[in-house]
């Protein structure tokens, strides 16, 4: 059965909904103070204030927390179809430190979705717009939605 088309509307709606009951359970991004600014189908802006106690050793902060940040937006921007959908594979690239009280932004965005496979792209900078990762997502698609039954409910 083919799925009905949305408009633009009722895809945001969607991906609106889908951000905000992913959010609710997703007790990671709230430890790590990570906030949403907005998401879109196949989009996500994500935030993130750099705390003390993510700065390692060196005083910048730890990769594995920018990792974090970028794995959360590009969860958000695979799921925003209310489609469950999980990591095949992620690669980052570190470009720049963070430093402690630096806000960084991720920003993902969709480059391709057939099947159910996806690649996602998530640049995350600081907020003087330095480019601190770039971080490649690849998305699959497992069965079931983040809102269960929401799909099936807009077919009856």
């Amino acid at each position: 059965m083919t799925e009905p088309k949305l408009s633009a509307a009722e895809a945001q709606a969607l991906a609106t909904a889908t951000a905000e009951a992913m959010y609710a359970r997703d007790r990671a991004a709230q430890a790590f103070g990570i906030k949403i600014l907005s998401v879109a189908p196949g989009q996500s802006l994500l935030t993130m204030r750099v705390r003390s106690d993510m700065v390692n050793g060196h005083h910048i902060c730890h990769g594995g927390m920018i990792f974090t940040l970028a794995d959360t937006a590009f969860a958000y921007a695979c799921n925003s179809y209310n489609r469950n959908t999980v990591a095949s594979a992620c690669h980052i690239d570190f470009l720049a430190p963070a430093r402690e009280d630096e806000i960084l932004q991720a920003e993902a965005t969709e480059r391709s979705a057939a099947g159910r496979t996806g690649v996602y792209d998530i640049t995350v900078r600081n907020q003087h717009g330095t480019t601190i990762a770039l971080f490649r997502g690849k998305s699959y698609r497992i069965a079931g939605e983040v809102i269960a039954g929401l799909q099936q409910a807009d077919r009856a």
